[in-house]
């Protein structure tokens, strides 16, 4: 193989690589997101009351 076809494979392979980080940080940060809007959500709709008493009747 030649030095520019080597040249240009790994180019292309340093390119894939680069784009293939850049989705993996953008499902990470979409993950996060979520996992954060989830949290502030079950936060918002928990009562703090619920299931302090308990009825028993024998």
């Amino acid at each position: 193989m030649d030095i520019a076809g080597l040249s240009m494979t790994m180019s292309q392979s340093k390119l894939m690589e680069q784009a293939s980080l850049s989705v993996m940080k953008l499902a990470l940060n979409t993950g996060k997101e979520n996992a954060a809007e989830m949290t502030k959500m079950l936060e918002q709709s928990t009562d703090p009351n619920l299931g302090r008493n308990l009825d028993v009747r024998i």
